[in-house]
């Protein structure tokens, strides 16, 4: 069966005339799919039943169920864990900005980077997201909460350069004209540093953000808290940032996560200022979710206040991420992971 949520509109043209029919029901599908987010191919009402029935029987929509949502009493915010087709389970988080509704999309079931404070990671890498699954996640978003998502962050489970062609055609798709026409701009990819990759996106001619998890201010600690050092060098990675950021002229976002008596003390500001105060960036700053399995713990808030403060003393664009969910299971992994270990 066709998985035809992830098809370009002209390949979703070549799908429908395949069938015998007329290209112009290949456009009214496309808009149903992704401007009005149909789940299903009888929703589709000004299609011929004839027509719906086929499609049923020789293509499907992704549409992940809904295993379990949790709601932030604090903020708002929606914490979801999605069941795929395979029964394979990501989680997406919906949140609520001044500046419009964002969702946090997974790109792999379980992650195969190592890095020590995140929850994603436990377990490995299962398999990575289609094109379509991808889509799902903010659609059913959109279904289930009734409102607009007009930001997305591909910064859940997983790592999207590691996943890079369905990426990059969630990303196209999701800023079609014909369907959805997210800004590009309203798109940020998130990567712990495939330097390769990194490369590769920069002559994609996309107008997405980059954001590079950089989390410490030198190779030995980066090696320390993110495995994925031991192949791609620190320099290696910041240069790859830079290069980026002048190829696309685009600012490049560095994350940084504040782990207590990790890489939060003076010299690691002063260190990091060194190492990026060349380059087009800003750092965002983000105090560690603590997850039971990794012992890390984030600063107290005058720890990350003076760690900004330095940052800024040395001529470094920096924010501290709101902290939106706390009162959930709010880092990358912890639903998912709480629902298996409840299966056990």
């Amino acid at each position: 069966m066709t998985d035809i949520l992830g098809l370009y509109p002209d390949e979703l043209l070549e799908f429908i005339t395949g069938l015998g029919e007329k290209k112009y029901r290949g456009r009214q599908i496309f808009e149903w799919l992704h401007v009005h987010k149909a789940a299903s191919f009888s929703d589709m009402t000004n299609l011929p039943k004839s027509l719906r029935d086929r499609l049923s029987a020789e293509a499907f929509i992704s549409d992940p169920s809904i295993i379990e949502c949790q709601v932030s009493s604090i903020d708002g915010t929606r914490k979801y864990l999605l069941s795929m087709r395979d029964g394979n389970m990501v989680e997406a988080v919906f949140m609520r900005y001044h500046h419009g509704n964002s969702v946090c999309v997974s790109s792999q079931v379980g992650c195969r980077m190592g890095c020590r404070f995140c929850a994603s990671t436990i377990g490995g890498l299962v398999r990575n997201l289609s094109t379509s699954e991808i889509l799902s996640e903010v659609y059913s978003i959109e279904r289930d909460t009734g409102e607009r998502v007009s930001n997305v962050v591909i910064m859940g489970t997983g790592e999207p350069l590691d996943n890079y062609d369905n990426v990059i055609r969630f990303i196209k798709l999701l800023s079609e004209p014909e369907g959805s026409n997210m800004s590009q701009r309203n798109i940020t990819l998130s990567t712990c540093g495939l330097v390769d990759r990194i490369k590769d996106l920069s002559k994609e001619d996309l107008k997405i953000t980059l954001a590079v998890s950089l989390h410490a201010p030198s190779q030995e600690k980066r090696l320390s808290l993110m495995p994925i050092a031991g192949k791609y060098d620190y320099s290696d990675v910041i240069k790859a940032a830079g290069e980026y950021a002048k190829i696309t002229g685009r600012r490049v976002t560095f994350e940084y996560s504040l782990v207590a008596d990790e890489n939060d003390s003076d010299e690691d500001a002063k260190l990091l200022s060194d190492q990026i105060k060349n380059i087009l960036c800003h750092v965002n700053l983000i105090p560690v979710n603590p997850v039971r399995e990794t012992g890390f713990h984030e600063p107290d808030r005058m720890r990350v206040e003076r760690f900004r403060t330095k940052l800024e003393k040395y001529g470094i664009n920096v924010t501290i991420r709101r902290e939106l969910g706390r009162d959930i299971d709010g880092a990358c992994g912890q639903l998912r992971r709480r629902y298996m270990r409840n299966q056990d």
